[in-house]
């Protein structure tokens, strides 16, 4: 069974940093895509960044310069680095798994599997 399990989360203030960490288990897929989505109360789910097997990446406009995905082939990890958060950053962040390499990539129901999400708090 497949499994994603986020950490890394909590509260920081504003201009702070943090790294998120998605541990995969349970897949063996050759083609896929792997994401981070994030939804904060009211608002609809908005990706956030995703790396593909092919080397594809790709970032929303609103975290562009400031987030970097990236992986850890060897530990089946998959790693959010987070700079220069703002308040509007503060929602639940969600990692995500397609057993493809779908473009584009920031549409969720491209996505196979997800994990249970890991809360980010940005105060001002």
């Amino acid at each position: 069974q497949v499994q994603l399990v986020e950490s890394g989360g909590g509260s920081v203030q504003a201009g702070g940093s943090l790294r998120l960490s998605c541990a995969a288990s349970g897949y063996t897929y050759s083609n896929y895509c792997m994401g981070w989505f994030r939804q904060a109360p009211g608002k609809k789910r908005e990706g956030v960044a995703a790396i593909c097997s092919d080397g594809f990446t790709n970032y929303a406009d609103s975290v562009k310069g400031r987030f970097t995905i990236s992986q850890d082939n060897a530990k089946n990890t998959l790693y959010l680095q987070m700079n220069s958060l703002e308040p509007e950053d503060t929602a639940m962040y969600y990692c995500a798994l397609m057993r493809r390499t779908t473009r584009p990539t920031m549409i969720a129901d491209f996505y196979n599997y997800w994990g249970q999400g890991t809360q980010v708090t940005v105060s001002s």
